[in-house]
Formats: structure tokens, C-alpha cells, sequence
């Protein structure tokens, strides 16, 4: 403990100083640099309530210099208590009586609306979660036929053919017809992962299917995830989601995309999908996608695969960030931008400490401990390259049930911001030369 408070002390003033000048003028003041807040964490209350706590916490947040927000996925997903993650209906904003439930987790249609905006007059943007992998909680089973793949290798069939009730068919019986008209069937997805014939988990490929080969190759091949999963080789399919997403863009006024799980969805339809967003909503529409992996050289296979007209999260340094809180005095600080997407590729790296799949309790938890947090905002709020992004968990503190939650860290985090907001401009001057 020692050892990290003399780490902290030395460090948190080396930060500050080695980017900040003061501005030259007003203008040059309000020329701010972007902040992004991640405006939720996993265990938000299920009280209909978060877009009313976004709405009210919007003038606080520009005060801050935070001038984007990462709002949760909008839509409907398996059941109110849904996080947004296990989509349902994509067009259902909270609106339509569907899952038991008008509102999602969060709120209704016409509150995100206000609290959209809300953030707009302040100008600050607001990026829309995109959860386009798979879909869950479908209206009715259908039968099919499909084979059993290894899940460690999913290119591996393990036994015959043979007919299962697939979770496959959408017809939104809440929404029928409103906004698309597209029902979904078996033969939009390429496998699942429960047979309710016989109650059995087992990850099944669709007979005459083949899993999307453009994706990431751990597990042979990681085109199947969860749920339902999406075939973005069925051209109807591809057309649809790409209607969805310039409605969904247009229908909230969102200015940003944050795309999530995209090493399992062919790496063409999302640099497709993107491009055909941007142009038919006449907006940059800047994205980030959730390429979750400790491996530069995988990030820069997607990058280059999507022809970089997208950005990605720079997972490699958040487990820079990991490994320096657990190991203490024996992390190489020298060594904290290797293997980062912020060090090779600056303008397509957005910089995290934590996010709702690495705090505790979640099955990517690999959390900064509390002690090093503020220098690792220090870190990436004071950095010239990289977009940096703060968590809502190390805000306002995180809900869940563990013994390990992250405690709010609002007071800590605010000065950081404030300078950020003030005094982020001039040169900046690296001094990585020490081990400690």
C-alpha cells in the first residue's frame, strides 16, 4: 500500500504537467477537445427512470467539458430488466407494448427524445449503442434442421442432422407492422444455442448455412455469440439492418454510432453498414466499434478490413491500466502505451479506464483497482492523442452485488475533467523513462 501511494503521489503531478498550457484566448478556450461519457454501467436500477437522470444531469455534464454521450442500447430487449444487450425489437424505442413491458429498462420513447434534446442544446453529442450480432427473446419457436459445432472450434461438426425448435421467429405482435414490416425467421440467422425440444444447450449450425468467415478466427471462427445469430450473407437481412440503422440514427437524432461485439459480424457488412448510414443520413456520424481483444494486431486486421472509416476501443491499454493496479510497484510504467491502438493508430483509438463488460461481476471483469484510477484518467484526459472516454460506474460508483463494486469517484475524476476543459492545449512532452 505504501508502495502505491508513493506511485500515486509521484505520478498524478508528472501528468499534469507534461501536456497542459495555458490557452492564448477565449477562442482558443472554447475550442475544447472532445470528452465522451459511457452513460451507463450493467447494474443501473430496473425504474424506467435513467433517460429523466440523463436529462437532469445534462447541464452538470457540459459544466464538466463532457461534449458526448454514450447513452445504453434504446430498443426493447428480452424483458424490461433487459440492459439492452439481449436486443428483441430494434425498433421499439419504448413505445410499444411488447415483453411485458411499454418502457425499457430505462425509461420511455418521448423521455429519450427529452433528453436528447436536452444534451443537444448543450452541445453535447450523443452516440447510439448498436446491438446488431444477434436477437433474443423471439415470439415463437420454429423447427429446423441443424448440426452440433465443438465450441472450441466451431468449424468442427460433431454430429449428424437432426430437427430442433429454435427461438427464431419475430413478429412483434406489440409493434406489428409500424416503422418496418420485416418478420424474422430461421432462415435469417445461421445457428442458435437451445434446441426447446429437448431443453438442451448446444451451439447449432442451420442446415445449408455456413458461419460468416469474415470475423474473428478464435474458436475457429467467433460468427456465433448469443442468441439468435444474425446471417449477414442473406441479402434481405443485410438490407434491413441498414434501413434500421438510418431510422434509428434519424428517429433519436443521434450524431454518433457505438457499435458493440463487431469481432463476430463480417467485417464488410459493418464497413457497408457504416458508409450506407453516413450517407443517407447526411452525417459523419463518427463510430466506434467494441472490438473486445488484447491483441493489437487484431485491431488493426478489423481497421484495415473496415478501411479505417471507423474508430475502435482501445482495449490493450484498459489492460495496461489492469496490470499496473494489481502489480503495483512492479509494473513498468516505460511500457504502458505498448501494444496500444492509441500508440500506432492515434485518430482511431478511444481510450478507457472501465466499462460495463470489465467491472466486477461481468464476464469480462478485469477492473482497475480503485487506487490507480485517477491516474489513468489523469492519463487519458491529458493525453494529445486518443479520444478518451469516462465510465459512469467510476462516476457515480457501480450497483451491483460483488464484495469488489467500484466506489463513485465523481470527486476525483471532476478536477481531471475540469483541466481537461481549461487547459488541453499546446505541446505535449512525454517522459516515459522511469520504471516507476
Amino acid at each position: 500500500m505504501k508502495q502505491q501511494k508513493r506511485l500515486y503521489a509521484r505520478l498524478l503531478p508528472l501528468l499534469f504537467a507534461l501536456i497542459f498550457l495555458l490557452p492564448h484566448s477565449a477562442a482558443a478556450a472554447a475550442n475544447l477537445k472532445g470528452t465522451l461519457m459511457q452513460y451507463f454501467e450493467w447494474y443501473m436500477p430496473n425504474d424506467g427512470q435513467h433517460w429523466k437522470r440523463l436529462q437532469n444531469d445534462s447541464a452538470y455534464l457540459a459544466e464538466h467539458g463532457i461534449t458526448a454521450v454514450w447513452i445504453p442500447p434504446a430498443y426493447k430487449g428480452t424483458s424490461q430488466a433487459d440492459v439492452g444487450y439481449g436486443a428483441y425489437d430494434l425498433y421499439d424505442l419504448g413505445e410499444f407494448h411488447q415483453k411485458g413491458t411499454v418502457r425499457t429498462k430505462y425509461g420511455t420513447k418521448g423521455e429519450l427524445q427529452s433528453a436528447i434534446k436536452s444534451l443537444h442544446s448543450r452541445d453535447i453529442n450523443v452516440y447510439g449503442d448498436v446491438v446488431i450480432n444477434h436477437k433474443g427473446g423471439a415470439d415463437a419457436t420454429e423447427d429446423v434442421t441443424a448440426v452440433e459445432v465443438d465450441p472450441a472450434d466451431r468449424n468442427r461438426v460433431i454430429s449428424g442432422e437432426h430437427r430442433i425448435k429454435a427461438w427464431t421467429h419475430f413478429h412483434f405482435p406489440g409493434r406489428g407492422s409500424t416503422y418496418s414490416d420485416f418478420k424474422w425467421h430461421w432462415y435469417h440467422f445461421d445457428g442458435t444455442d437451445w434446441d426447446e425440444s429437448r431443453k438442451l444447450n448446444r451451439i447449432y449450425k442451420f442446415q445449408g448455412k455456413a458461419w460468416d468467415w469474415e470475423v474473428s478466427n478464435e474458436n475457429g471462427n467467433y460468427d456465433y455469440l448469443m442468441y439468435a445469430d444474425i446471417d449477414y450473407d442473406h441479402p434481405d437481412v443485410a438490407a434491413e439492418i441498414k434501413r434500421w440503422g438510418t431510422w434509428y440514427a434519424n428517429e433519436l437524432q443521434l450524431d454518433c454510432l457505438s457499435v458493440d461485439a463487431v469481432k463476430h459480424i463480417k467485417f464488410s457488412f459493418l464497413r457497408d453498414w457504416v458508409n450506407h448510414v453516413r450517407e443517407k443520413t447526411g452525417k459523419e456520424m463518427f463510430t466506434v466499434a467494441e472490438y473486445w481483444q488484447n491483441d493489437l494486431g487484431a485491431l488493426e486486421n478489423y481497421l484495415n478490413k473496415t478501411n479505417f472509416n471507423h474508430s475502435v476501443f482501445d482495449v490493450p491499454l484498459h489492460y495496461q491500466f489492469h496490470a499496473a493496479s494489481t502489480q503495483g510497484g512492479g509494473y513498468d510504467m516505460r511500457k504502458l502505451l505498448n501494444g496500444t491502438v492509441v500508440s500506432k493508430h492515434p485518430l482511431k483509438a478511444v481510450t478507457f479506464v472501465d466499462n460495463h463488460d470489465t467491472q466486477p461481476g461481468q464476464s469480462l471483469e478485469s477492473t482497475v483497482q480503485t487506487w490507480f484510477k485517477p491516474l489513468a484518467y489523469a492519463f487519458i484526459l491529458t493525453r494529445e492523442s486518443g479520444y478518451p472516454q469516462v465510465f459512469y460506474g467510476d462516476m457515480y460508483g457501480t450497483k451491483g452485488d460483488s464484495q469488489r463494486e467500484i466506489p463513485a469517484l465523481k470527486h476525483k475524476i471532476e478536477p481531471i475533467l475540469k483541466a481537461r476543459k481549461q487547459y488541453a492545449y499546446g505541446a505535449q512532452h512525454d517522459y516515459f523513462d522511469h520504471h516507476d
